[in-house]
């Protein structure tokens, strides 16, 4: 029934009453269990979910019991991987599960803190100390429907906390400074903390900033920013250079982010989240110097912004020698419909069907047809869904997770070859 009363027009605002209420019930069930934690909620387009595991292990390396909520996992020590296709968590399990946290002894938390969150209500009651803006591009149209509504419900998150760290870089920062009690601001080319001598490698990050030496063992300079607005909450809460940069340092991966698959296979292999235009430009640009052939694997999701699809399509054909457009959490949209947008901006940049332009809506036969075509020296990038257990399609959930999926791939690949 929701499925198709979401249909409707002005839904979004329709139901707005219920979340708020709905957020009021889970603060009194739960005593609002958000009060005497120190949270520290981070929000953006993309980079939310690395910047929030930077800080989660950044504080509990320097010896802050933090509770940690994002897309990926939500705990304190031991985490717990989200399972739901959701951000931020409903008001009532939000709630349940930041009991939970305070109750394991926690005294910070870092909370990803997603635009629909804060139209629905999800976090009231949740006091924030330090709010992180990581940056703001064209995403979630379908339901804030202008990019000026989205940075408004984003701006919500920043009038609220006591204190601002805003990306420079960013023209949404100007914005948010006006809404801001207090901030500090970051960044490459802007910003009163800037990243200096940036050296980038297909594993890893370091720069420098303030008499401090930055090394991060994920890759990409998206995640200069990521790790430098980290290390700004780090002097922030009074921790040492040293905390800082050891917190950072050890952060091995986060599961969905940038992830390296090695079964011994000659060509890389690599899994990552980016589903918004901006994150495959920034997946790309962290590729950009891959002397091999670049083999992108990608689709879209139902009952989502249909006007990125073609600009997708467009990125993934102008940076692959091969693109192969799959099915994502398809829901009830026609699966033929969503590739039909991807293909189109895929052609407009001179991909040719049957030649370096693939259609294949089962994702596990993409993956194996990308594995197919790839040759000593190649990257395969699996684009879309990350750490995801689920796929979403018209009946239902069904399991499926890229990074599994891929490893038992390459792994028969290899017993074949033996």
């Amino acid at each position: 029934m929701k499925k198709y009363l979401e249909k409707l027009p002005f839904y979004n605002t329709l139901v707005l009453p219920y979340h708020f209420l709905q957020a009021v019930f889970a603060n009194l069930k739960y005593h609002f269990p958000a009060h005497k934690l120190r949270v520290i909620g981070v929000t953006g387009t993309n980079g939310k979910t690395t910047t929030c595991f930077m800080i989660w292990n950044m504080l509990n390396r320097a010896g802050f019991k933090t509770g940690l909520m994002t897309t990926v996992a939500w705990g304190v020590k031991v985490l717990t991987p989200e399972l739901g296709h959701m951000t931020t968590v409903d008001a009532v399990t939000l709630n349940q599960r930041i009991a939970e946290i305070k109750k394991q002894g926690a005294k910070f938390l870092v909370l990803e803190v997603t635009s629909h969150a804060l139209a629905e209500y999800r976090t009231l009651g949740i006091p924030v100390e330090i709010a992180v803006f990581t940056n703001l591009t064209h995403e979630h149209l379908d339901y804030h429907k202008t990019i000026a509504k989205y940075r408004a419900t984003k701006g919500k998150l920043f009038k609220k906390a006591k204190f601002n760290i805003l990306n420079a870089d960013d023209p949404a920062t100007r914005y948010f400074k006006k809404l801001s009690h207090k901030y500090i601001t970051y960044g490459i080319k802007n910003g009163e903390n800037r990243a200096k001598s940036i050296k980038l490698t297909v594993s890893s990050v370091k720069y420098s900033f303030n008499d401090i030496d930055i090394e991060t063992k994920i890759p990409g300079e998206f995640n200069v920013y990521n790790s430098l607005a980290t290390a700004l909450v780090g002097q922030k809460l009074g921790l040492t250079n040293e905390q800082i940069e050891t917190g950072i340092k050890s952060l091995d991966s986060v599961e969905g982010r940038m992830n390296v698959i090695d079964e011994g296979q000659p060509f890389t292999v690599i899994v990552d989240y980016a589903h918004a235009p901006d994150a495959l430009e920034k997946v790309f640009a962290s590729v950009k110097n891959h002397q091999g052939r670049i083999i992108s694997v990608h689709g879209g999701a139902g009952r989502r912004d249909p006007s990125t699809r073609p600009i997708r399509g467009e990125i993934l054909a102008k940076n692959s020698d091969i693109v192969i457009i799959t099915e994502d959490d398809s829901r009830d949209e026609d699966p033929e419909k969503i590739a039909a947008g991807f293909i189109e901006g895929a052609k407009k940049h001179g991909k040719i069907l049957g030649k370096d332009l693939f259609k294949e809506l089962d994702r596990r036969q993409a993956i194996a047809l990308a594995f197919k075509f790839a040759k000593k020296g190649d990257l395969v990038l699996i684009l879309g869904k990350g750490h995801e257990k689920t796929i979403l399609r018209a009946d239902g959930p069904h399991d499926f997770e890229d990074l599994k999926v891929a490893k038992q791939l390459l792994a028969r690949i290899q017993q074949d070859r033996q």
